[in-house]
């Protein structure tokens, strides 16, 4: 029994050119799981979405690289993650979820594996991470040159931001913070947010704007916040889709739509490309280096 909507296909055309090695720099696989089994203690049952699944989304919308990040679904089991990384021929990366007794050879083997960062989860219905386990892996992937992702939402952000500041590897915070629009452009939370632009180890993905507008197409609610954002650190800003879509509110969204909003907030073609190129190329460390460009 699935407790999560399918993934659709996307029937928006996308209206600008996307560059070449555009990133999607956060979206999942789910199984699947006749192959992947899922967790047993799992807080969602999604149906399958494998790596060909993706493939399909990123030729459909133009897309050559994809950050994979690990779902709960999967719990700490990598090998769907990796599977798909082995078959993207350098051109997907992932995200962990890891336990605080991962080895330094298994760091070594996922490194290896495309692996390059681990996220905690501090979402209501996602809990169970403390900041002290995030310091702990923190100095762990050190000198691995991997990223701390944090998936927040408005009241753990304000409470893990100073410590978050500390730590001695950069952080992507996911989905904008979670932020509640409702408290506008200067509430407490996006204020927060925007400080990031002064820590030069802090970046944020410009992901989950269906989120923040409560599911509501065309989510206008959260255009303004991906364009501050952008507008206050586009050299740490990545933009992803969050395909499938686990647990949305509202229908699932079109993935068309979600890059479509991306380039009309981001209108300068030269800040596009470095939002989807080469930003993720920097924090991410894809293999090859083409010369970017609009896709053909």
């Amino acid at each position: 029994m699935f407790d999560c909507a399918p993934a659709k296909k996307h029937t928006e055309k996308i209206n600008f050119d996307v560059p070449l090695n555009a990133c999607d720099s956060h979206c999942h696989v789910f199984g699947p799981a006749e192959r992947f089994p899922f967790d047993v203690n799992r807080s969602y049952t999604p149906p399958d979405a494998g790596y060909d699944d993706l493939n399909a989304k990123q030729a459909n919308l133009g897309l050559r690289r994809a950050v994979l990040v690990q779902p709960n679904c999967h719990g700490y089991d990598m090998a769907a993650i990796t599977d798909a990384i082995a078959r993207s021929q350098g051109q997907y990366r992932g995200v962990a979820l890891l336990p605080a007794h991962v080895t330094r050879d298994q760091l070594l083997q996922l490194d290896q594996a495309g692996i390059r960062g681990v996220r905690f989860n501090f979402v209501a219905h996602l809990t169970g991470a403390t900041i002290e386990d995030v310091a702990a892996m923190a100095d762990k992937i050190a000198d691995l040159g991997w990223h701390i992702c944090i998936h927040a939402d408005e009241i753990s952000l304000l409470r893990l931001l100073p410590d978050l500041k500390k730590l001695p590897v950069p952080f992507v915070i996911d989905h904008m913070g979670r932020i509640d629009t409702n408290n506008g452009l200067h509430g407490e939370a996006f204020e927060a947010l925007l400080q990031l632009r002064h820590c030069q180890q802090a970046w944020i993905k410009v992901s989950g704007v269906d989120r923040l507008a409560g599911g509501v197409a065309p989510y206008t609610a959260g255009h303004a916040f991906m364009r501050a954002i952008i507008d206050a650190m586009p050299e740490r800003t990545l933009w992803g889709s969050d395909w499938p879509h686990p647990n949305v509110a509202g229908d699932v969204p079109d993935d068309g739509l979600l890059l479509n909003i991306f380039g009309a907030v981001c209108e300068d073609p030269a800040l596009r490309n470095k939002i989807l190129v080469d930003n993720p190329q920097l924090l991410y460390r894809f293999e090859d280096s083409q010369p970017t460009g609009a896709a053909k």
